[in-house]
């Protein structure tokens, strides 16, 4: 049904897109030897997933990863083993692989006035290599070189060329990543095939931005990043490779403005309150609020009191009070009539929300209800009726809360949280429905400034900078695993002081390929020298059994709970003060601050161990040195990027943040801002996209896939 829906879809866009972009929408299929089997082998690389086949405008957004510059023509005798180099060479004999021996190699010798080398062929066609290599004929050869016991050879040379036709060699050369069974010469080919069918197409970027930045025309941009004349003309700052990033960036800012723009208009109700329950909330709580917490429910209730729907980010670091600022925000939509629901990515996180919340509420006569797909029965059909009479105030759960027919009396504000697992293309589905509660999404995960933009381009942003009163700093130490065995003696003394600890391992169970040492097994080793005291938590084990190993964690009954992250969001036990992460180079530094951030709740000192296994790459010991030196979530962010680049650095390819396959974020994040300013600029001229510039930017939305963003604008 969904299969059936999609290539419908694709029809009723193929529709609406203008014929002039016909040829760029045209499958790869049409292009010169791309059949059924290489056609598969595309959409892996091009990553355009199994629903539509790739079409020559992905194949065009496919960036080089490298060059080879055949520019070295050395003589033999000078040429460096392992550079690629083209050599101007006599062709003297041929030496066919000894009959029957199909493996033996099929060798030409060659000369020139410094020394002699082999090209080497395996498999090969003797009639073609005595066709192209002519006994007596001087040739030019380019490809990797080699020496063995001082000879001189190259495998397989990449180009044969006689002299005369010396110019026909590409000096530079794309290199493209590929996947096996894929050559690189039929996809070169397929680009310059695709090269050569671009339509003319309109300029969409502002004149004054083009002569500022001096930005190439986009075919002309597309032309330089797959036809080079320089290894320059590759680079990350080079003006082609510039304008193809504010290009993607336009297209991805147009479409954030555009939903924006809808969901502005989208609700209109103000919410204001009286501030009695805000006021009861804020007594019953054993604690002030911090400075940033007071200044983010400021700027939430001017939003909530406004006539425009509410879209704001709130970043806060892991334990900074970002629920205790949502709930009072959801108690300023009570007091002015309406209803709320929280939403979390996992039933632990939602149950723990519910935890936090529940008492707090029920004190200020708040009702507050858990809907996850756990509530079966009678007590969910309460629930449900609740929320259609109104009963209910406040519903905290997973996802299911806007998918499944739950029927609110007047659901006014969403609060969504881990806003990236909730990412662009969701709120363009949740604005083409016309669903339209004011939005708050929190992240404790700390997102450097350009991810903000590019993700969250269409909304408002709250920073919670400090920690909350009488949380402790943590000391966070490296050690390698060789020495474990004074780790497991330290645990020994903390645990006999009445502290509890986390041991975090990366993988569920032992794996062939990769050498982690699994939770069950860690769990095992760890029994030996603690008995009973050690619970075990994983992906993998059922809801009640999960909530079963933290009950007794939280009580004591267990003292050291080994687990995978699982525990990375959400999981609150004040008295745990000790954290283990194994194999703490491979995790991702704002995982790794995320678990560091489960100990340090209470008042006693708190300490982090990342073990790892020596010897460390640069990118592993930098990792651990950021950690050791600070707590500031947004800086490790910013580092994090740094290391890792955006795609990885937010799960990318699981959630709705973007993946940019032109642009870099960190080479290019000036561009970024330009673009967010241009988007919302040529929106507040021209609404509708209807003049000239328009028309063209509407061109640039479906060349970047932001088909979704012209929906929109059709739907007025």
């Amino acid at each position: 049904m969904s299969a059936l829906r999609a290539s419908h879809d694709a029809i009723n866009h193929a529709h609406m897109r203008p014929s002039l972009l016909d040829p760029l929408f045209a499958s790869c299929r049409s292009l010169t030897g791309i059949g059924p089997r290489t056609l598969s082998l595309l959409t892996r690389v091009l990553g355009t997933g199994a629903a539509s086949e790739p079409a020559i405008v992905d194949l065009l957004h496919l960036p080089p990863s490298s060059i080879i510059d055949r520019r070295s023509r050395p003589e033999i005798t000078f040429a460096p083993q392992g550079a690629v180099v083209t050599l101007e060479v006599r062709v003297d004999r041929h030496q066919p692989a000894p009959p029957g021996n199909r493996n033996a190699p099929y060798r030409v010798f060659c000369h020139d006035e410094t020394g002699e080398i082999a090209l080497t062929f395996f498999h090969a066609n003797r009639a073609w290599l005595e066709r192209t290599l002519p006994v007596g004929e001087r040739v030019i050869v380019s490809g990797r070189m080699d020496w063995f016991n001082g000879r001189a050879s190259m495998v397989h040379p990449d180009h044969i060329a006689p002299l005369a036709d010396a110019g026909s060699l590409p000096l530079i050369e794309p290199v493209y990543p590929l996947t096996e069974g894929l050559s690189g010469k039929i996809l070169a080919r397929a680009i310059g095939e695709a090269l050569d069918r671009i339509p003319p197409l309109p300029e969409w970027i502002d004149p004054s931005i083009i002569t500022r930045e001096r930005l190439p025309s986009h075919t002309a941009a597309l032309e330089t990043l797959h036809r080079p004349e320089t290894p320059e003309d590759m680079a990350v700052s080079a003006p082609a490779r510039r304008r193809l990033a504010y290009d993607e960036f336009l297209a991805g800012q147009l479409a954030l403005a555009l939903v924006r723009k809808r969901d502005r208009r989208l609700s209109g109700r103000p919410l204001k309150g009286d501030g009695s329950l805000q006021e009861r909330i804020v007594a019953s709580l054993p604690y002030s609020l911090t400075r940033s917490q007071t200044q983010a429910l400021a700027e939430i209730s001017a939003d909530l009191a406004s006539p425009e729907r509410m879209l704001r980010l709130l970043q806060g670091d892991v334990g900074s009070g970002k629920t205790v600022v949502a709930l009072l925000a959801m108690a300023q939509a009570a007091e002015a009539g309406g209803q709320s629901a929280l939403m979390a990515p996992t039933e632990v996180l939602a149950r723990q929300h519910f935890a936090t919340i529940e008492a707090i509420a029920r004190r200020a006569g708040i009702r507050v209800a858990l809907l996850t797909g756990r509530e079966k029965g009678r007590e969910r059909d309460e629930i449900m009726a609740g929320l259609q009479n109104g009963d209910v105030t406040i519903v905290v759960g997973t996802h299911a809360l806007f998918q499944e027919k739950v029927a609110y009396r007047d659901l006014v504000l969403a609060v969504i949280d881990e806003q990236h697992r909730f990412g662009v293309q969701q709120r363009l589905q949740l604005s083409v429905k016309g669903a339209a509660p004011d939005m708050l999404v929190m992240t404790a995960t700390p997102i450097p400034r350009t991810l903000v933009l590019a993700a969250f381009g269409d909304m408002d942003v709250s920073k919670l900078t400090e920690k909350p009163a009488g949380r402790r700093p943590v000391t966070t130490v490296t050690l390698p695993t060789e020495r474990i065995g004074e780790l497991v003696a330290r645990m020994k003394a903390a645990i006999a002081e009445g502290q509890k600890v986390y041991w975090v391992c990366p993988l569920v169970e032992e794996s062939e390929e990769v050498d982690l040492t699994a939770a069950v097994e860690r769990c095992e080793t760890l029994r030996t020298e603690f008995g009973s005291r050690v619970g075990l938590v994983h992906g993998r084990m059922r809801g009640p059994e999960k909530d079963a190993a933290m009950a007794a964690f939280k009580a004591g009954e267990t003292r050291i709970l080994v687990a995978t992250t699982v525990i990375e969001v959400g999981i609150d036990v004040a008295d745990a003060t000790i954290i283990v992460i194994e194999h703490a180079e491979r995790f991702g530094l704002s995982q790794l601050h995320q678990l560091r951030g489960r100990v340090g709740r209470g008042d006693k000192p708190s300490t982090c161990v990342l073990l790892y296994k020596g010897p460390l790459g640069e990118a592993g010991k930098a990792r651990l040195n950021i950690m050791r030196e600070t707590e500031d979530g947004f800086r490790i962010a910013e580092e994090d990027l740094k290391l890792r680049g955006e795609g990885e650095l937010l799960g990318t390819r699981q959630s709705g943040m973007p993946a940019f396959r032109l642009a870099d974020l960190e080479a290019h994040a000036d561009l970024l801002a330009m673009a967010r300013d241009d988007a919302r600029l040529v929106l507040s001229r021209d609404p509708q996209l209807e003049r000239e510039r328009g028309k063209a930017l509407r061109l640039l939305l479906y060349l970047f896939r932001r088909d979704e963003a012209i929906r929109l604008l059709r739907a007025g």
